[in-house]
């Protein structure tokens, strides 16, 4: 039965809809995305095509946080996360093929177990809010690989030759490092896009939620690495994930094109670094502090397109024009956007 909730955001869908067709051709080219598919070149993008764009996104780190607590996936947990829709929908694919178990991290520390349930419930409630607001217009859950492609972002980073995210504490964080920076980004970049008010306050605040888990990660990896034996180890990690983001979002940039906030030059990505020393009220620069923010030299968290999302959950860079498969989403991903 349909809620006032579910009620508001059909709502909502039927509005933008008839929104985007009174607007002009010009207004309406302005909201194509270039270079991402020449299927949605084709085509006006609508809100509902980056509402499913995020959807896909959501997917993939509902199932990650769910796995990592629980061994199950969002469609087999004892209350299933609907996975249904448009496009062709997929299997979640682990160390374990199908025994999702083995994917449920051996938790040494309270804290990060408490961290990552708390996480596996918002991004669970994430899938559910925009299917939701999609309602029958929702893309089903493509599939996911959780396996392969952390070895083969190991390898590309100079990290490892391979990587298991599920098998403690500190890989868990790194793991997560890996999506919780993107998803900032992702919401943040598609913002200008929306068109009802009611879709870019939805986005924001996902948007704000994203931010305190990435936030959060940050901040446990950083303990974390300050009490191991090995002092640098995860913050080096860090380091090499978020250049690899980098190139990948931005293939044709040098990588010293933009100072950020921490005053690493990648073009829009930083990862924890504590050996910076900062100025403090016109002093000299004496004070040691650390880079938990992932953001420009104006303290603005960064913005990505959907290309560049796309280029960083595929492996391809810069983004194909017909379609993107590899990495998270061995198969592409399911709507417009892909």
């Amino acid at each position: 039965m349909a809620t006032l909730e579910t009620q508001q955001l059909d709502d909502i869908i039927v509005k933008s809809r008839r929104r985007m067709l009174s607007l002009s051709t010009s207004a309406l080219a302005g909201l194509v995305l270039a270079g991402v598919t020449k299927k949605a070149e084709a085509a006006t993008l609508m809100d509902s095509d980056y509402l499913n764009f995020a959807l896909n996104l959501e997917y993939l780190e509902a199932n990650f946080y769910n796995l990592a607590v629980y061994g199950e996936t969002i469609s087999s947990l004892s209350t299933p996360i609907g996975i249904t829709g448009t496009g062709t929908q997929g299997v979640v694919v682990t160390k374990g093929g199908n025994n999702y178990a083995s994917c449920k991290v051996p938790f040494a520390y309270a804290n990060i177990k408490a961290y990552a349930t708390e996480t596996a419930l918002e991004e669970g409630r994430h899938v559910s809010f925009l299917r939701g607001a999609l309602s029958t217009s929702a893309v089903a859950q493509p599939q996911i690989d959780l396996f392969n492609s952390f070895n083969a972002l190991a390898v590309d980073a100079g990290i490892s030759p391979t990587f298991d995210p599920f098998a403690s504490d500190a890989n868990f964080l790194i793991g997560a490092y890996v999506f919780e920076d993107v998803g900032v980004t992702a919401y943040h970049g598609a913002a200008g896009a929306l068109t009802v008010a009611a879709n870019l306050g939805a986005a924001a605040g996902i948007l704000a939620v994203e931010a305190y888990h990435a936030g959060l990660v940050r901040t446990s990896i950083n303990t974390l690495d300050r009490a191991s034996t090995t002092p640098g180890t995860l913050t080096g990690y860090t380091q090499k994930i978020s250049a690899l983001r980098s190139s990948l979002a931005n293939p044709s940039s040098s990588p010293t094109t933009q100072t950020t906030n921490g005053g690493i030059k990648n073009a829009d990505d930083q990862g924890i670094d504590n050996t910076q020393m900062v100025a403090l009220e016109g002093t000299s620069a004496t004070y040691p502090s650390t880079t938990i923010l992932d953001a420009d030299n104006n303290s603005i968290c960064f913005s990505r397109t959907p290309a560049q999302i796309l280029a960083i959950v595929t492996g391809n860079s810069p983004a194909k024009a017909s379609g993107n498969t590899g990495v998270f989403f061995p198969a592409g991903l399911n709507g417009n956007v892909n």
